[in-house]
This record gives structure tokens, sequence and C-alpha cells, in this order.
């Protein structure tokens, strides 16, 4: 039996209250909506499709095509895999050849055009992004760092107590697509030494320069010292990365030092050290005042760090912040 003072309530105002109380109990999903509708894929760059297209993009809009694609041809490697981020239609215009093709031949020209067609249809399936990505390369685009620590003693003081001190030093190296590559040892931190890694401060700052060969992922290299008696510095390194096609690590399989001929040098151009020592035995040396030495100690793998990252990479940090790297 219901109540003589019940207030009859509108249909209307029913409804509405309802409907708030489900709206507030149930959470509300916008991307629902979506579901069983078709995305239109955005055409990229040079497509055959002859179907009328409006990009909703305002850059899209106001930049066309054929100057977003000499913007993406001038940009780093690296950058075009930043940019292909950002959107689908990105993403297909970069996944074009030729941006790859570029890019593959200045990174390993030593080998020449004919033996890179090659080698990318026998491993790599015709793909330029594939190859760039899978074949192992030296990076060109900063400084391999390899960071070193030993104990020196120090001078005991009324014999209470021997104190020791914490040496750092780096060797560093910078590579050159032409074959060519700048060494140097150096107490200095990385942001100061990339301002003479460089053929025109390296006479100045004592960086000397060599020739390397990369071969699958290994790496030999020759470095001269000049002086009354020349030395030879041959490194042997493997390349690999963090990740797939970062090629940020360089482990140092051998470092020897051995002494050559003054005719060995005078009758062949630096550029041609690698065939001069080509064939030598780790213990073998030509100059009986230079014996030839294995190194062993200061063997930590090389760092890459990128032109961009010198000033804030963690190198930089003194000894008593890092006493031990760990490269990865």
């Amino acid at each position: 039996m219901t109540s003589d003072f019940a207030l009859s309530v509108p249909p209307e105002l029913e409804s509405a209250s309802r409907l708030r109380t489900v709206q507030f109990l149930i959470t509300k999903r916008p991307w629902l909506d979506l579901y069983g509708k078709r995305v239109r894929p955005v055409a990229p760059f040079g497509s055959a499709s002859s179907k009328p297209f409006v990009d909703p993009a305002l850059i899209h809009r106001c930049l066309p095509d054929e100057l977003l694609f000499e913007v993406f041809a001038r940009m780093s490697p690296y950058s075009l895999g930043r940019a292909a981020c950002v959107c689908r239609k990105w993403r297909y215009t970069i996944r074009n050849p030729v941006f790859w093709r570029t890019v593959c031949l200045k990174a390993w020209q030593l080998y020449g055009p004919v033996e890179n067609y090659k080698i990318l249809h026998s491993r790599y399936e015709g793909s330029w992004r594939k190859m760039w990505i899978l074949r192992p390369r030296v990076r060109t685009d900063g400084l391999y760092v390899s960071r070193n620590t030993y104990i020196r003693t120090g001078v005991a003081e009324w014999k209470v107590h021997n104190p020791v001190h914490l040496v750092c030093y780096f060797r560093y190296i910078r590579f050159f697509p032409s074959g060519r590559f700048l060494y140097k040892n150096s107490s200095q931190k990385v942001k100061d030494v990339v301002k003479c890694m460089n053929f025109r401060a390296s006479k100045a700052e004592n960086v000397f320069s060599g020739r390397y060969t990369l071969s699958d992922d290994k790496v030999e290299a020759a470095v001269l010292y000049p002086g009354l008696r020349p030395t030879v510095l041959r490194i042997r390194l493997r390349l690999r990365g963090t990740t797939a096609g970062a090629n940020n690590r360089m482990d140092l399989l051998s470092l020897v030092t051995s002494g050559v001929n003054d005719n060995e040098i005078n009758g062949h151009d630096n550029d041609d050290l690698l065939g001069v020592v080509e064939g030598w035995q780790d213990d073998e040396t030509h100059n009986p005042d230079v014996p030839a030495v294995s190194h062993k100690r200061g063997m930590s793998p090389f760092v890459f760090v990128p032109f961009e990252e010198v000033e804030t990479s963690v190198l930089n940090l003194p000894v008593e912040k890092m006493d031990y790297f760990v490269p990865g």
C-alpha cells in the first residue's frame, strides 16, 4: 500500500536520474568506440595509389611530401629511427630504401659498391635497412672510450700508514669511413679530449693517426709512434652492441707494441702501415732495441659516446664519484 504523501516523479526526471547513476557506476572507455571501425592507412611518399587523400595533420598540409623527403634525406640514420616513431606516415616514408642505401654505402665504403651489393642480396634479402641494423660496423658519429684504472703506491709518511692512489686514464679512438682513425691515451675527460680528436689539432695534442680494416665483427688497426725508435701499436678489436644495430661496444682482444726498421717506415707510407705489419706474430719485432710487448693491463672494453652526449656522459665523473665503471 503506497503512502498518500508520496511525490509523483515525472518520467523524464526519472530516466535522467537513472542515466546519471549508470554513468557514475560505469567507467567511460572512449577507445571502445573504435572497435569495428577500419582506420585507413596513410599512403607513403611515392605511392602509386590514385585515391584522393586529405591528411588531417597540420604539418603534412603545410609541408609537401617532396620537402619532407628532402628533410629525411639530410638526417642521420639514428635521427631517422627516432622520426619513424612519430606517426604512421613518417614510418612508411622512412622505410624508403633510398635513405638506407646511402648510409650503408657510406658506412662500408671500404668494401666498394659491388661487394656491398653482393652482401646485400646474399645475407640481407635485398633490404638496406635490414643490412644497416644487422651488419656490424664501426660508428663514426662519436668516440669509443676505454676507461682503465690501476692502484699506485704513495709515499709513506712516518711509517705509520702506506697511502695508495687510484689512477684513472682513458684510451680514445675515433673512426672515419675512409679507413683512417685517431688514437689517444690521456687522463683527460671525454668533454676535453673531443675538441682535439680531428686531423687539424691531432699533431699538437699527441693524437696519432692510423689505419684500420673491418672483417665481419673484427677490427684490425695499427698506429705508428714516431721518434728515434719507431714503434707500431697493433690493436685487435671485436664489435658488439647492447641492442640490435647499436655497435656501441668494442672488446679489446689484443694490444701489442713492436719495433720497426727505418727502411720499412721510409719505404711505405703511413697509410700502408697495415700492409707492413700484416702477418706479424705477437712476439715479432723488427728492431732489436724495441722488444715486442703484448699488454695484459688496461684492456677494458670500449664504450661509444656520441658527440651530442660528450658533455653529459658518466665518463666525465671523477674517480671519487665513480671508482669503477662496468661497460656492460
